[in-house]
């Protein structure tokens, strides 16, 4: 059993993103997981089940709680009543993390079913730091935004991705999460390096690290496109890109993201086990 001091805290080990399937599975023998996340929009209810569960796991494991309905990136002004909620479950919960992303998901009263990616201007960087000092003034802890998959180029672009996230945790103290599979499928989209992304990114502001699936598909030109999908296993090049990562910012906590044609726990299970046996050959 952990004590309280712990369970605030993410170890630098696996976790994954909890699924009520395995809840049974998770409590039978959680190894190597030891930690979970969680979708906040999935718990901003008032009971039933969903909660007892999460009540019952937070007394055996640090959680964090990852949002993907806030709209960061979005020109409207934030939706206070999901802020409201978000507050409430952060309040109870007291979760070791919370992260959002640097995305955009809504137009006017519509919510779209998708994480889009921004220009990186300076007036969406002012627009995308005031959110977020809402954000961390609202909920009343530090969060750590996530780094997107982007699938186009913007013309409108002026700034680099790696110096416009720096610049939101320099103005916000906010810190990041790190998704390398998102590093992976953005810069093939964009026909850069991956491996030169990692080097440049400023790892002492990770606080989290993501690793997912993603979709194989072609442009009308044929060149690769990749989607970031969470519905299969990490393939071996983002393996290889995460051991780089973990050899240039160290051990982080590490999240295995299966959203989506949810396996069987021992698939995702082996996953995490994946994972470790990277983290274990990281020098302490």
């Amino acid at each position: 059993m952990l004590d309280q001091t712990a369970k605030r805290r993410l170890p630098a080990r696996p976790g994954v993103g909890y699924k009520p399937q395995h809840f049974s599975s998770i409590l039978a023998d959680p190894t190597p997981v030891e930690w979970l996340e969680i979708h906040a929009e999935n718990y901003m209810g008032d009971g039933g089940r969903p909660l007892a569960q999460l009540r019952h796991l937070a007394e055996r494991f640090p959680i964090s709680v990852h949002g993907v309905g806030l709209s960061i990136g979005g020109e409207a002004a934030l939706d206070r009543d999901h802020l409201a909620r978000l507050k409430q479950l952060c309040g109870w919960l007291d979760p070791a993390s919370f992260s959002e992303h640097l995305a955009w998901s809504t137009h006017g009263a519509e919510f779209l079913n998708d994480l889009l990616p921004l220009p990186y201007t300076e007036a969406t960087l002012a627009r995308v730091c005031a959110h977020i000092d809402e954000v961390q003034d609202h909920v009343g802890r530090r969060m750590l935004l996530e780094n997107p998959s982007v699938y186009v180029n913007f013309t409108e672009t002026n700034l680099d991705e790696i110096d416009f996230l720096t610049e939101i945790a320099k103005r916000t103290g906010c810190g990041l999460l790190l998704d390398v599979n998102n590093v992976y499928v953005s810069c093939t989209n964009r026909q850069t390096d991956p491996g030169d992304y990692i080097d440049r990114f400023p790892h002492d502001l990770v606080g989290e690290i993501h690793l997912g699936g993603h979709d194989e598909d072609a442009d009308d030109a044929g060149a690769p496109l990749l989607i970031d999908a969470h519905g299969s296993e990490v393939v071996d090049p983002v393996w290889q890109l995460y051991a780089r990562t973990l050899a240039r910012g160290g051990a982080k906590p590490t999240l295995i993201e299966w959203d989506n044609d949810v396996p069987d726990w021992p698939v995702l299970a082996e996953e995490a086990t994946r994972a470790a046996r990277i983290l274990d050959g990281v020098p302490a």
